[in-house]
């Protein structure tokens, strides 16, 4: 799902913004690495009005649970329920089909205070 219009937070959570004022969130590769392997997944309400920064999702793995927060302010408008059956998802493929959710935003001006995806990968050294 990560392109050119794809963002990401310094606690490693991205957002690919897409037409219409929506946008779709997961956790970093990164991020799934740290973790190691999740193995449950707790997604938001639908329909959930949320601000940045806050907590929308909890990840469950062998080392640790993990609480995920939205990127920007905006309402939950769908949620990944692949995951529920399928959670190796996340496991494999966390910045593609292992998404969390999709928002519509509300702010769109919090865009500005994440991190280009090119910049982002960069800082990982690559």
């Amino acid at each position: 799902m990560t392109d050119e219009h794809t963002y990401y937070s310094d606690s490693h959570e991205w957002i690919s913004v897409r037409a219409g004022g929506r946008g779709v969130v997961g956790i970093s590769r990164h991020a799934r690495e740290s973790l190691g392997g999740i193995i449950y997944v707790q997604l938001p309400e639908l329909g959930r009005e949320v601000k940045a920064g806050e907590e929308v999702v909890v990840l469950e793995s062998a080392k640790a649970a993990a609480g995920i927060y939205t990127p920007v302010s905006g309402k939950i408008v769908g949620v990944n329920t692949t995951l529920k059956e399928n959670i190796d998802l996340i496991n494999v493929s966390p910045e593609r089909e292992g998404y969390l959710f999709e928002i519509v935003i509300t702010h769109p001006e919090e865009i500005k205070t994440l991190i280009p995806q090119a910049d982002y990968v960069q800082g990982l050294g690559g």
